[in-house]
C-alpha cells in the first residue's frame, strides 16, 4: 500500500463554486462515438438488472458536487446499469491492448465450495443449508453462560470461551459454522434468539459469547476505537444530518466488502419495510470475469486503485481490489465509496480519478455479483455471519416507522486458526483493525445505539 499527499498547499475551508465538468479524452470519445458495436447486452453477456433505489425519496441519493474535483469517468456509487453498458460498448470500439489470459500465477478458474450462485440457496431446502437453528435447550445453555459470565464482573471485552462456557454440543455446532465460513460456502445465519428478552448489555454479552466460538478475535471499527457499531438510521436523532454515512442512514448499499475477516450482524429489530440483505460469491464473480474478460482480472489485481481518505489536507492511498490469497485463491476487499465517491462523501478535490478501464471493471464486479446474488430477509434475533473476503454483501433501502426501527449490531471478527492469510496489500489495514494499533488501544464498547454527530457525518472512516 502506498500513500500519496498532493504537493499543493492546503486549501481554505471554503471552495469556489464548482466549474462545469467537460468531457475529455476517452470519455469524450465514447460519448461522441457512433454506435458501431454489437448490442451492449450481447457484448456484456449480462441480463438487465435494474439499479437499486430507496423506497422513498431522500437527499441521500442526490448528486453532490465539490469545488475543483478532478473530472473522471461517469460512474456512481450506486451503479447504473445502462451507464455501465455504454462504457463496455465504448471501450470495445477502441484498440486497447487487452490480455487474453489472466495474470501469471492466477487461476483461470477456481473450483471451491465458496463458488456458488444464488440458485443454490433458493427455497426452504436452500435456506436450511445456511440457517443454524438454536433449540430451546440451546437458548437455556446461552442464558446459563450469560449468568456465569456476569458473576465474573467483567465487561464486554472480557467475554471469551473461557468466561462464557457453552456445553460441548452447542460449542461444536458453532465451530461447524466457523469451518463453513472459512472453507465452506462462506455465510451462515444463527437463528432463535429473542433480543427483546434481554437488555442492551446482555444482548451484547450473548452476541460476543456466541461469536467467541466462531471467530474470537475482535477488530476495531473506526478511529474512535469503536468495537461495536450500531447500524441504525439516526436521521431523526441527529439534526441536519441528511448527508450521514450509510450505517446511520436508510439508503441502499451496493455490493462491497468491509475491512475484516468475518462480518457479524446481530438483528435487534427489522425495518418496517425493505432492508433485505444480499450476498454474492466472490469466487463465482472471479470465474465468470476470468472466462469472458481476463483483461479485467489484470485491472482489478493491479495496486494502482486510488482510495480517497476524505481528510484534510487531502491524501489518498493506492492498492489492489482483488487479491490471490495463499491456499485459497482469488478474493476481493473493497468498498466503492472511497473509489467513486458517494452522495454523502463526494470525491475530494485533488484526488486522482479512476480510469475508464477501471470504471468498467468496478461496475462489472457489481453487476456479475447481482446476477449471482442470494437475497435474505433477516429476522429479529438473527446473527448473520459472512466471510468478508469470499462473499460480497449489499442491502436494499428501507423504511422505518415510529414503532419499528431497523437496528443491527455489527462486529468485525477474526479466527486466527482458520483465517485466510492476509496478503501484503492488506497487512497495514489489518494491523489497524486487529493489531495493537493506536485505535485498538482506545477500544470502546458502546452497548447502546447512537453516535456523535461527528461520527455520523465523518467521512474518513471507511471500508478501505
Amino acid at each position: 500500500m502506498s500513500l500519496h499527499r498532493p504537493t499543493l498547499a492546503p486549501r481554505a475551508a471554503s471552495y469556489p463554486a464548482p466549474k462545469p465538468v467537460v468531457a475529455t479524452g476517452l470519455r469524450k470519445r465514447y460519448l461522441d462515438a457512433e454506435d458501431r458495436s454489437p448490442s451492449p447486452r450481447e457484448f456484456s453477456g449480462l441480463p438487465y438488472v435494474p439499479r437499486r433505489h430507496l423506497l422513498i425519496p431522500s437527499t441521500l441519493d442526490s448528486k453532490i458536487t465539490s469545488g475543483e474535483v478532478i473530472p473522471g469517468p461517469d460512474i456512481q456509487w450506486n451503479p447504473d446499469y445502462e451507464t455501465y453498458l455504454q462504457r463496455v460498448r465504448a471501450l470495445s470500439m477502441l484498440a486497447l491492448n487487452r490480455p487474453k489470459t489472466v495474470p501469471d500465477g492466477w487461476p483461470s478458474e477456481v473450483n471451491v465450495p465458496w463458488a456458488w450462485t444464488g440458485y443454490n440457496f433458493e427455497g426452504d431446502e436452500g435456506e436450511r443449508r445456511y440457517v443454524v437453528e438454536l433449540s430451546k435447550s440451546d437458548i437455556v445453555d446461552v442464558d446459563n453462560a450469560l449468568e456465569v459470565f456476569k458473576k465474573t464482573g467483567g465487561g464486554p471485552g472480557d467475554v471469551s470461551q473461557a468466561t462464557f462456557p457453552l456445553p460441548t454440543s452447542l460449542a461444536a455446532k458453532l465451530k461447524d459454522v466457523a469451518r463453513n465460513l472459512h472453507s465452506g460456502f462462506g455465510f451462515n445465519i444463527i437463528r432463535g434468539l429473542d433480543p427483546s428478552r434481554y437488555d442492551a448489555l446482555d444482548n451484547t454479552l450473548i452476541y460476543l459469547g456466541i461469536t467467541s466460538y466462531i471467530a474470537p478475535h475482535r477488530g476495531v471499527q473506526d478511529s474512535g476505537g469503536s468495537m461495536i457499531i450500531h447500524v441504525k438510521d439516526l436521521g431523526r436523532i441527529i439534526p441536519d444530518s441528511e448527508l450521514r454515512q450509510s450505517p446511520y442512514a436508510r439508503n441502499a448499499q451496493p455490493f462491497h466488502n468491509d475491512v475484516c475477516d468475518i462480518l457479524a450482524m446481530y438483528v435487534q429489530e427489522t425495518a418496517a419495510e425493505g432492508g433485505e440483505s444480499h450476498v454474492s460469491s466472490a469466487a463465482q464473480i472471479y470465474n465468470e470475469i476470468a472466462a469472458a474478460r481476463p483483461d479485467v482480472i489484470h485491472t482489478l489485481s493491479k495496486d494502482n486503485w486510488v482510495f480517497d481518505k476524505h481528510r484534510t489536507p487531502v491524501y489518498w492511498n493506492t492498492r489492489a481490489l482483488l487479491f490471490n490469497f495463499e491456499g485459497k485463491g482469488p478474493g476481493f476487499c473493497f468498498s466503492r465509496r472511497p473509489i467513486t465517491g458517494s452522495p454523502t462523501s463526494p470525491r475530494s478535490p485533488g484526488v486522482p480519478p479512476m480510469t475508464e478501464v477501471q470504471a468498467e471493471a468496478l461496475d462489472m464486479v457489481h453487476f456479475v455479483g447481482v446476477k449471482h446474488q442470494h437475497t435474505m430477509k433477516l429476522q429479529k434475533g438473527d446473527i448473520q455471519l459472512i466471510n468478508n473476503l469470499a462473499v460480497f454483501h449489499a442491502r436494499n433501502g428501507f423504511r422505518d416507522t415510529v414503532n419499528q426501527r431497523r437496528h443491527i449490531i455489527r462486529l468485525w471478527l477474526r479466527n486466527d486458526e482458520l483465517t485466510w492469510p492476509t496478503p501484503e496489500g492488506l497487512k497495514r489495514t489489518w494491523f489497524e483493525k486487529y493489531g495493537e494499533s493506536e485505535r485498538k488501544k482506545i477500544a470502546k464498547w458502546n452497548v447502546e445505539p447512537g453516535a456523535s454527530r461527528e461520527r455520523v457525518l465523518y467521512r474518513s472512516d471507511s471500508c478501505s
